[in-house]
């Protein structure tokens, strides 16, 4: 959370102005309405006490993202002299409360970045038990999350396998945490793109959707697994699951966060997955394990793409599009089946003075023409589309696109993983190319389809 406040000039013609901002509020309010009345109440969501047979829907706080409280108090100040005597007992107190707040911010439990996980965890894990006893059992439960993973270590004793540190993110750990042992389990996932994506947000990596969680009570007879049995399953059911969320064009910003949803609805079938020494395994340990499946399922997606391309991936993870020696270039060469004198050929790298390097999209030809390229590589497609995007925006993307076939879809893979690759190796920019292209491949296709149809209108009045 950045703090800071924006301040626009109201008179402008764009830009925050009040018209623009009524005009947004304007067209929502229509589709707000209801034939029932709403009830709204401000309980302590960790100590409510429901009656049965509600539906619940929930977006829980982000653990220490935004400080709730501490940000509304920039408003409650000014809303307290205006408002004071009309609601006295909303603005009794001189600032917003705070003390139950139900956050990690470790300013409020002695500086201990340790106890505020354990007061977010454990008042999370009374609100979803709470939810639990008291949700309709026709119904599932929806928990949104758009919480993003970061780069953490599993932290020592908590973890049983090397295998296992990878990414985990204390946020969804202690979500998943509460969910978990309230009983739940997670039986479906449903990315759902909530965010606006401005042309601000274009140039950020910032998330694009909510990830829905769709929860159900766990089987009170629910079995016992081993630490194989959780990964065996893993592999057997997340390729599907990954290529369903491909499919629905999620954004690779996305990918990682929307995969903790079939992965965990794996581990939550169970009552409990047991490690070697008997103990059970953590929810930090699973998304662990979750993030390197997802690895593995997208680098066997590498065996679609030709030769070329793999030698490609394969030396823009060691040298992004840096220079590297040619005798390692010759040697992985011959591992990916290729040579670096095809892979001159086919516009993919420029060799000299003994140095190999990846031709940069600024170096490409605006001119290209993949019917007349006689080795055509998935590497070089998906380059030339970003390089189109970039340069000549939808529409000149779109008409390369249409030219393209069904490779265009093999490189709209191929920019999955790269962006993965780009997010491991924190180069921001160059994943932002590659999310880019995604987020943008719905109207690609779409103006695509158009440009084929009025090409095959114009060879048909030809004859």
């Amino acid at each position: 959370m950045t703090w800071d406040f924006a301040e626009t000039n109201p008179f402008a013609e764009s830009g925050g102005t009040f018209d623009s901002q009524i005009l947004w509020l304007s067209r929502a309010i229509p589709q707000l309405t209801s034939p029932c009345r709403g009830s709204v109440q401000q309980i302590d969501a960790s100590k409510a006490h429901l009656a049965t047979q509600h539906v619940f829907s929930t977006d829980p706080p982000y653990y220490d993202n935004v400080s709730y409280a501490d940000l509304s108090d920039y408003f409650y100040i000014w809303l307290r002299r205006c408002l004071r005597r009309v609601y006295p007992s909303l603005f009794a107190t001189a600032l917003t409360p705070k003390v139950q707040e139900l956050i990690a911010s470790p300013y409020r439990h002695d500086r201990s970045d340790r106890n505020a996980q354990e007061f977010f965890e454990a008042g999370l894990g009374e609100a979803f038990r709470g939810i639990h006893d008291a949700s309709a059992m026709n119904y599932p439960v929806t928990v949104y999350y758009a919480f993003k993973q970061s780069e953490t270590e599993v932290e020592d004793g908590d973890s049983h396998s090397p295998d296992a540190k990878r990414i985990a993110s204390t946020g969804w750990e202690t979500m998943l945490t509460g969910l978990m042992d309230s009983g739940f389990s997670v039986t479906g996932t449903w990315p759902m793109r909530t965010e606006l994506i401005t042309n601000l947000k274009k140039n950020l990596s910032a998330l694009a959707s909510s990830i829905i969680l769709v929860c159900r009570p766990r089987a009170k007879d629910a079995a016992l697994a081993r630490r194989k049995d959780f990964m065996n399953a893993l592999r057997s059911e997340l390729p599907e699951a990954l290529r369903n969320l491909q499919h629905g064009n999620i954004a690779p910003v996305d990918l990682a966060q929307a995969a903790i949803g079939p992965g965990m609805g794996v581990f939550t079938r169970y009552a409990k997955v047991v490690e070697a020494d008997g103990s059970a395994m953590s929810v930090r340990t699973a998304l662990g394990i979750i993030n390197q499946v997802l690895d593995e399922v997208l680098a066997e997606q590498e065996g679609e793409f030709d030769p070329d391309t793999r030698w490609a991936l394969s030396w823009f993870a060691e040298h992004g599009m840096n220079e590297g020696p040619f005798g390692i270039a010759e040697t992985l060469s011959k591992a990916k089946n290729t040579a670096v004198t095809g892979l001159v050929e086919a516009g993919v790298v420029k060799a000299r003075a003994g140095k190999v390097k990846l031709v940069g999209r600024d170096e490409l030809p605006d001119d290209w023409d993949p019917g007349a390229d006689d080795r055509l590589t998935v590497w070089e497609t998906t380059q030339h589309l970003i390089h189109a995007l970039e340069t000549q925006g939808e529409s000149g993307a779109a008409a390369l696109l249409a030219r393209l076939g069904g490779i265009g879809e093999t490189a709209r893979e191929l920019a999955y993983r790269l962006y993965t690759l780009c997010e491991r190796k924190k180069w921001a920019d160059e994943a932002l190319a590659y999310n880019g292209l995604v987020i943008a491949w719905p109207e690609l296709a779409k103006l695509a389809i158009a440009e084929r149809s009025k090409a095959g209108t114009a060879q048909q009045q030809m004859f």
